[in-house]
């Protein structure tokens, strides 16, 4: 094992996403599934744009599979979504479905003596923590433009009302900045002509 290696901090057993795999028992073939509700006890996303809410619940279908340098973990996670269209601000919601697979290598392990710190989860005392792993996949799957219809046409840049609630033939009359003065005199001497020729 290298020597720069540190040892990992000890869980928080009471913590509802920690997970317990002692009774895997390192025999590689033993599986177990788990089906856990976990709260969310701090905004996951963008503030203003879309986010997994403080004191949600994220749905975990988890299967813990023993194999020779750890524990696998497959299954998904699913969390409500709030946030706003990112065209016409209307609040949106919703839920973000993901894929989790993470291997938790055993501390005495292969993979757990030649890679870095970063690069794989580990087991601490026979234990997982789901938090990292969850909370990381949940923000990355997060939308980065949310829309409330695939089709949402946003707002009238004139007028700022939802192009949804105008009518086909709603539109502004827009002059050219750089030609109002000249409409301004042109408008003027027309008007002044008919004096001038008197």
């Amino acid at each position: 094992m290298p020597e720069d290696k540190r040892p990992e901090a000890a869980l928080d057993v009471r913590s509802p996403w920690v997970l317990d795999t002692r009774e895997l028992a390192r025999r590689a073939g033993l599986s177990r599934e788990v089906r856990r509700s976990l709260p969310v006890e701090t905004e996951l996303g963008v503030p203003d744009v879309i986010i997994v809410p403080v004191g949600a619940e994220i749905e975990l279908d988890l299967l813990l599979e023993s194999v020779v340098e750890g524990v696998l973990l497959t299954g998904t996670a699913v969390a409500p979504t709030t946030g706003h269209c990112s065209r016409c601000l209307d609040q949106i919601s919703g839920e973000v479905e993901i894929e989790l697979t993470e291997l938790f290598a055993y501390p005495d392990s292969t993979t757990e003596a030649t890679t870095d710190e970063d690069e794989v989860s580990r087991l601490v005392d026979d234990r997982i923590d789901l938090g990292p792993l969850v909370r990381d996949a949940v923000v990355l799957a997060l939308p980065l433009v949310p829309l409330c219809t695939e089709d949402c046409a946003g707002l009238c840049v004139g007028c700022g009302v939802k192009w949804a609630d105008l009518e086909p033939a709603h539109g502004h009359e827009t002059i050219d900045p750089r030609w109002a003065a000249l409409v301004e005199r042109f408008g003027d001497s027309s008007a002044t002509e008919p004096d001038e020729k008197a």
